[in-house]
């Protein structure tokens, strides 16, 4: 949404990294409590994850190569929600050093593009099979959460600035959150939600391409 409205990429960033960590305390604290998560499954992608996503939230693209990196992580995030659904069934867990070197490379892209990495990381739990949805989703929250903790950090230490805007769109998204997860969950099915936000990423992502 930022992107259709033509924010820079200086603001962008930092806006997306602090929302990320409001959204994914909270999805990260109800699936805890649910006991949905999983260390053994958390931990090996984590550790190298969160200092590369310092890293990446140190450097500072240029705008026109932040702007086609996050065109096409949009692009790849409207594809995943206009596939048809993921077999569930888990066959094992994917080895330490494979998770491990997996979580640095996404966690380095989550600090470079303000992403979280979640989008990355989801996906390829369910597509490898390492994770049932409910797990999947219990560890990809906490990921985000740390990788956007650090990203943040790292652009802070590089930048010395934060937009001034971001308090009324922390506020916003809290009440927006809570509004669209009752449409979500009592009005609206599930997959129109999904192919209408498939449309806007879609468009975002194009926007940012050939803009």
């Amino acid at each position: 949404m930022m992107t259709l409205f033509s924010l820079a990429p200086a603001e962008i960033k930092p806006i997306a990294l602090i929302l990320n960590i409001l959204v994914a305390t909270i999805g990260s604290i109800q699936f805890w409590r649910a006991g949905h998560f999983s260390w053994r499954l958390f931990w090996p992608f984590t550790i190298l994850s969160s200092p590369l996503a310092f890293w990446g939230g140190y450097i500072n693209l240029s705008t026109h190569l932040f702007k086609i990196i996050v065109g096409i992580v949009l692009l790849f995030s409207a594809t995943r929600f206009l596939m048809p659904k993921i077999a569930t069934e888990v066959t094992q867990e994917p080895s330490k050093p494979l998770a491990i070197v997996l979580g640095g490379v996404l966690g380095f892209l989550s600090g470079l593009t303000g992403t979280g990495g979640g989008i990355f990381l989801t996906p390829l739990l369910l597509l490898m099979r390492w994770a049932e949805v409910k797990k999947t989703a219990a560890v990809s929250a906490l990921f985000i959460l740390f990788n956007s903790v650090f990203g943040l950090l790292g652009n802070l230490s590089a930048t010395k600035t934060m937009p001034t805007f971001v308090l009324p769109l922390c506020v916003s998204v809290i009440i927006g959150g809570c509004f669209g997860s009752y449409l979500g969950s009592k009005k609206f099915n599930a997959m129109t939600i999904k192919r209408l936000l498939s449309v806007v990423l879609i468009i975002a992502g194009l926007k940012l391409i050939f803009d």
